[in-house]
């Protein structure tokens, strides 16, 4: 491992997820990661229970500033959950780390009292706000360490003002201590595929010639029998494909596709490498997202990065990640859904207009502004 550049102020990050998660939370620390990494202000330290996922892990550009750091003493699954839930803190105070950067809504127990300063991003609070679709011991657990963190926390982050909302609502502090800085897509988002790789990927997952993107997991609260349903109401010319995590959810997706006769018209891929997504993105009509509720919805950014129109549900904060060109609707009406689809379609008056007029509005999730911003409260806080 690589001496401590004792030049910079010294960050540390739970890189759990970073390691470990392909998408989602583990997409979220790897981009924000490599983006501190390039303004070269701070030395990063990346504190993971064990090394994860090589593919993922490898996906921090190797630089001077950035180091991993793995428990000393802890080797059994338990050790490690007890380092990372609190035992850690005497491994920072030993690096000489100033501020500790939880990225998943966790900071360990005691940090507060270390003297060590703190910055936790949250990005949801749907264990609270639909519990419904989480079992009773897993809501208690997560409530807890949301009370817990944010007494522990200086500063919370949230991804955007529709979980600032929840945060303070739920956990009953002021918006003063909140700071919301909106999540940021990878960069290979912004560069279009090229001709070759499309063609590719049309052939590797045997494409429909029209189709309507969904990327998701598909578990019950992104609602993709919704996308499903509005099939009846849309020509039989265009069909869904759906890119995501299969759950037992999927079983009931599978159940009404069947009884429908939609099997020609709906195709799920999973495991699909994050560098195939951009061309699936590309090749589509539209993207459509029915979720019920998110923290944020950084596929929403994806999609019209690659120059898709998006149609989404109302209820979270949808429309505040798709700005005021994206089309909405009520998470269980599935013809106004297929309304929604029909006006972006190709072909469809204004199309180009919307997308042209949504990439404008996420020019304020760019990459280096994310960057930027972190970087000035972890010297507001040194």
């Amino acid at each position: 491992m690589r001496p401590i550049m004792t030049e910079r102020a010294i960050i540390g990050f739970d890189a759990k997820r970073i390691v470990r998660n392909g998408t989602g939370l583990g997409n979220y620390g790897r981009t924000l990661v490599n983006d501190l990494a390039a303004l070269d202000e701070f030395s990063l330290r990346l504190y993971a229970p064990d090394e994860g996922v090589d593919e993922l892990r490898s996906q921090i550009v190797e630089r001077q500033n950035v180091d991993f750091c793995f428990p000393r003493h802890a080797h059994t699954s338990l050790g490690k959950a007890m380092w990372r839930s609190g035992g850690m803190v005497k491994q920072l105070l030993a690096d000489g780390v100033q501020i500790y950067h939880g990225l998943s809504g966790e900071l360990p127990k005691g940090i507060s009292q270390s003297g060590i300063r703190s910055v936790v991003t949250i990005h949801d609070l749907i264990f609270m706000r639909h519990p419904e679709y989480y079992n009773k011991v897993d809501v208690k657990l997560y409530t807890r360490k949301f009370l817990q963190t944010l007494q522990e926390a200086d500063r919370i982050v949230a991804i955007s003002e529709c979980t600032r909302r929840d945060i303070c609502e739920l956990g009953g502090i002021d918006q003063s201590r909140v700071d919301v800085i909106y999540q940021s897509c990878a960069p290979r988002f912004d560069q279009v595929p090229e001709p070759r790789k499309m063609w590719q990927g049309r052939e590797k997952y045997d494409l429909p010639d029209r189709y309507v993107l969904n990327v998701g997991s598909v578990e019950e609260r992104k609602n993709v029998l919704l996308a499903v349903r509005a099939l009846d109401h849309l020509p039989e010319d265009v069909s869904l494909v759906v890119v995501g995590r299969q759950t037992p959810y999927s079983d009931a997706v599978h159940e009404y596709i069947l009884e429908h006769r939609l099997h020609s018209r709906v195709q799920m891929l999973h495991n699909v490498p994050d560098d195939d997504l951009p061309s699936l993105y590309r090749m589509a009509d539209c993207f459509v997202y029915p979720s019920r509720y998110e923290g944020f919805g950084i596929p929403i950014i994806e999609a019209i990065s690659q120059g898709l129109p998006i149609v989404a549900c109302t209820g979270s904060c949808l429309e505040e990640a798709g700005g005021p060109d994206g089309l909405y609707v009520d998470p269980d009406d599935d013809k106004a859904l297929a309304d929604a689809i029909s006006q972006v379609l190709f072909g469809a008056p204004g199309r180009q207009q919307r997308i042209d007029r949504s990439r404008q509005y996420i020019r304020r999730f760019e990459n280096t502004d994310a960057a930027r911003r972190f970087a000035q409260l972890y010297q507001s806080l040194l």
